[in-house]
């Protein structure tokens, strides 16, 4: 070999042996940059064709008009870790940090998707959730906690952190906790920057501002546990965190255990089934608790954070109640407040009642639920419920993240509600002391699982 070639190619490896010293250098306390301050060694563009460049040993992202998402993504993919970095965005610009995301040629051509952390200026202030993007959409919306709303520094430097360990996926802005997910569709993948794709001429050269990326990936040690609401889309499961907040499961996804036939001493022996960690009313083309019946907890409650997850078949029917006392006597469907679960574009019940107080996750024939395009879910697709009944007798509705009801019984206007509705004959309808939860037959195949509850004080 020439003495030239060997020179060479020497030069090469020390170059490459450079740039990974320098890219993979461990800080004394164990953390890995993940961007040199100098260019863009280890990262790649995806997608759009949004201008990424380097300045003054920031990463700079540009917006350009009528161009998709836009990805500056890292070349290694990264499991498990604790990821920092310090980001600014100018003019209101929405934006977000990929992690353990994918881009695969025979996923939609390419599309990058897979968790974001939220970057999110707006009034709406969700900086910190946690979106999927391309896939299952939000995740979890800071609804889910209101004092993270707070932890954004608008025009200014902001601390992101994000915790993958395991399943557990945390973030924090600031220092504050922000998100708690726990879910195991992607356990690896890159990071990537966003910068958001515009329509318009006027949104073009918004700027986004990344610097100081750094990741520890060995040696492990998450955030103290917390108060934070978690959103678990493990099945029937309970995490850490959860156990600490007090929730318990409220079927264990298996027997019948803890519930039995409203009216009745036993769990029903036709109607329902358990499969797979699902408990399904099954189709009878009856009526209202014509083939099996309502289903009820043993136990009764008063104060509660009520979590669930349903999946509609096509036109179905059913619905969630609480505050069932079954003192009416075996007429029918037990009485209670009643989260309803409906397929609105197929069943009739949606077009009755008032302003449509009959639809999904409204409180059935009082309250007409709010209508947010990005909560609802394809029918076949499962829906995470959520009903918060407070010491104080006020009450939430939520639907996939967002609350969508909120009143407080035994109100003026609660009693002017009840008094028009179909309840009027039930003397103070809805205002049991305590009752059970109920899981409504209506005849049509509506699927449940992750039903879990925590008292409140």
């Amino acid at each position: 070999m020439a003495p030239n070639c060997i020179i060479m190619k020497y030069a090469v490896f020390l170059m490459l042996l450079y740039t990974q010293t320098l890219f993979a250098q461990n800080r004394p306390d164990g953390w890995q940059k993940l961007f040199n301050g100098k260019d863009l060694t280890g990262w790649k563009v995806l997608n759009g064709k949004a201008k990424f460049e380097v300045k003054d040993g920031m990463i700079v992202g540009t917006t350009v008009a009528n161009e998709p998402n836009s990805f500056l993504a890292t070349e290694e993919l990264f499991g498990d870790f604790i990821l920092e970095l310090e980001f600014k965005v100018a003019d209101g610009t929405n934006s977000g940090v990929q992690f353990r995301s994918e881009s695969k040629p025979d996923y939609q051509n390419g599309r990058v998707h897979g968790y974001q952390y939220e970057i999110d200026p707006s009034s709406r202030s969700w900086t910190g959730g946690i979106y999927d993007e391309a896939r299952r959409e939000w995740l979890y919306t800071l609804e889910y906690n209101s004092k993270a709303k707070q932890g954004f520094k608008p025009n200014d430097w902001n601390v992101a952190r994000i915790e993958c360990i395991g399943s557990t996926l945390r973030t924090f802005i600031n220092g504050v906790p922000a998100a708690h997910v726990v879910d195991d569709m992607t356990p690896r993948g890159f990071i990537a920057l966003q910068v958001h794709s515009v329509g318009d001429l006027s949104e073009a050269g918004r700027h986004v501002y990344w610097r100081n990326i750094n990741i520890q990936t060995k040696n492990l040690k998450p955030a103290p546990w917390d108060d934070v609401f978690v959103a678990n889309l493990i099945p029937n499961t309970l995490s850490k965190q959860e156990e600490i907040n007090g929730m318990r499961l409220l079927w264990d996804g298996s027997t019948t255990k803890g519930w039995r036939g409203a009216y009745k001493t036993n769990f029903p022996e036709k109607g329902w089934s358990i499969n797979n960690g699902v408990l399904s009313v099954q189709k009878s083309g009856g009526g209202e608790s014509t083939h099996g019946g309502d289903i009820v907890t043993t136990e009764e409650y008063a104060a509660f954070d009520l979590q669930f997850e349903f999946k509609l078949t096509e036109g179905a029917n059913s619905g969630v109640k609480y505050f069932v006392t079954e003192s009416e006597g075996n007429k029918g469907s037990a009485i209670g407040l009643e989260y309803q679960i409906l397929d609105d574009a197929r069943h009739l019940d949606a077009k009755e009642g008032v302003v449509g107080n009959r639809t999904l996750a409204s409180l059935y024939d009082l309250i007409p639920s709010l209508k947010i395009s990005r909560g609802q879910r394809k029918i076949g697709e499962w829906n995470q419920g959520r009903i918060v009944v407070y010491p104080d007798n006020r009450i939430e509705h939520w639907l996939n993240g967002y609350k969508v009801v909120e009143y407080q019984r035994g109100t003026p206007i609660y009693n002017a509600l009840v008094a028009r509705s179909k309840y009027a004959v039930w003397e103070n309808f809805g205002m049991a002391e305590r009752g059970r939860i109920l899981l409504q037959d209506h005849g049509d195949e509506v699927s449940f699982r992750s039903i879990k509850i925590k008292t409140l004080k």
